[in-house]
Order: structure tokens, then sequence, then C-alpha cells
């Protein structure tokens, strides 16, 4: 309930106050910052001349106290929060063919992979993955998260962006590399989501440029390359585990 009082004002800042202005609160301030609001106007008029004047009118009250007023301001602290971490968990040695049976070749002079018909005698040619498993805290996306090396080399499929569109490139890495990936860091370009479609049958997503799949040429002997599921290409790969040559880290 408000309690109603009386104060003169100048007896409360009786030396600091104007000869002949008097002030008389009728009410009780119910908040601090009220009082605060009251203060410093009083404080402000001290060094007005127009207060002493006899043409000082209630307008002139209000608007020193409306330019004295204190604005109640809530600063929310957002704390950011940490990039996840994204874990291996394992290496896998993969068989891996196309949608039209095609193995894939590495061909050293461009750094490229294709999708190639062997005959007899070339099975030597075939290339073979290394793939990297991994835990993936924040993937909001069905589907395992991969790295594709080429076993026995060095070299990782990686996707990045180059120019208007996503391309797929061959690119060497230390494998010590691969071990703990930040989600906000350039290495998510060789992450992919190996999404089960059928048995042994998948499709490979980047992680890094979404919708996008590594892909295969309806001709024989073309470059893999990334594309989107409107495009005249197969997406599907028959991925499968070489027996007894499995590795797995704890």
């Amino acid at each position: 309930m408000e309690s109603e009082m009386k104060c003169n004002m100048s007896q409360m800042w009786s030396s600091d106050v104007l000869s002949g202005l008097d002030f008389e609160i009728t009410h009780h301030p119910l908040t601090m910052r009220k009082v605060v609001n009251l203060i410093i106007a009083m404080e402000r008029m001290k060094d007005s001349e127009s207060t002493l004047s006899t043409e000082f009118r209630d307008e002139n009250l209000l608007n020193f106290i409306m330019d004295s007023m204190v604005e109640e301001q809530i600063v929310f602290e957002c704390a950011s929060v940490p990039p996840a971490q994204i874990t291996r968990t394992g290496v896998e040695q993969q068989n891996i063919t196309d949608g039209e049976k095609r193995s894939l070749v590495l061909v050293q002079n461009s750094m490229e992979l294709h999708a190639v018909t062997l005959q007899g005698g070339a099975e030597p040619r075939k290339v073979f993955l290394n793939m990297s498993t991994f835990l993936h805290p924040a993937s909001t996306i069905e589907g395992r998260t991969v790295a594709l090396g080429i076993r026995g080399q060095n070299l990782y499929l990686s996707c990045r962006k180059d120019g208007d569109k996503p391309t797929l490139h061959l690119e060497t890495l230390e494998d010590n590399s691969l071990l703990n990936i930040s989600s906000d860091s350039d290495m998510v370009r060789f992450l992919f989501y190996k999404q089960d479609t059928g048995v042994n049958i998948s499709t490979i997503m980047s992680v890094a440029q979404p919708d996008w799949y590594i892909s295969t040429a309806e001709q024989n002997n073309k470059p893999v390359e990334m594309c989107q599921e409107t495009a005249k290409r197969y997406r599907s790969f028959n991925i499968g585990e070489i027996q007894g040559n499995v590795e797995r880290q704890s």
C-alpha cells in the first residue's frame, strides 16, 4: 500500500538548492530508480538559471524530470557454444564399384578417379578405399560419417566449392590429421555421409556441401565428380568390406 508523506526538499538539500525553490513529495517513491531520477532532476535544476525565472512552469519541471530519467537496461550475456568435435572411431578397408559395376582407377597425371570397366589382367589398377568412420555428435542427417582414402597412398577424397559449384578433389593428407575434426573447420571437406539404400548399396553425400553426391558418368572411363540428385549420373555405389583386412580403433 502506498504510504503518503510530505517532505520539504529544501531541507534535504538545503545547502545546495537555490534560494526560493521548494519541492514537495506527496507520494513515497516506490522504487530506487524513481528516487534516483528525482535526485538527478534536482541536480540539473541547480545548474539552470531558468528555475528562478517567473516563467518557470510545471511543464518546465516535467521536461527536467523526463530528460533526467534513468532507463533500465537488461543485458543478457550469451555464452557461445563450442563447435562439435567429430572423432574418428575406426578404419575399414573397402571394395567399391559404381551402379554399373565399374571399378574406380586412379589417373595419376590428372589426380582423378575414373569409373572403368576393367578387362582381365587390369585388376591391379583397381582402387580400394581406406574408409575412416567417425562419431559426429552434431549431425542431423541420417547416415554414417566417413572419410575416404586411397589404400596404399596418403590421398583422400575432398569436396570443396570452386567457383559456383562443389567439386571433388584428391588431396595428400597425413592419416593422423583426421583423428579429431572440429565441425567448423575447413577439414570438414574430407567428410561424407555414407547413406545406405540397400544391402551394400550406398550414396555418398558431402558433409561440407549438403545435397551434393559423389557420382560417376554414364560413359565409361570418365572422372568421378560431385552432382545433385537431378543430374543424369550414377550416385549409388556397391561398397563392401574386404574380409580379413580390417583395422579398428577403440
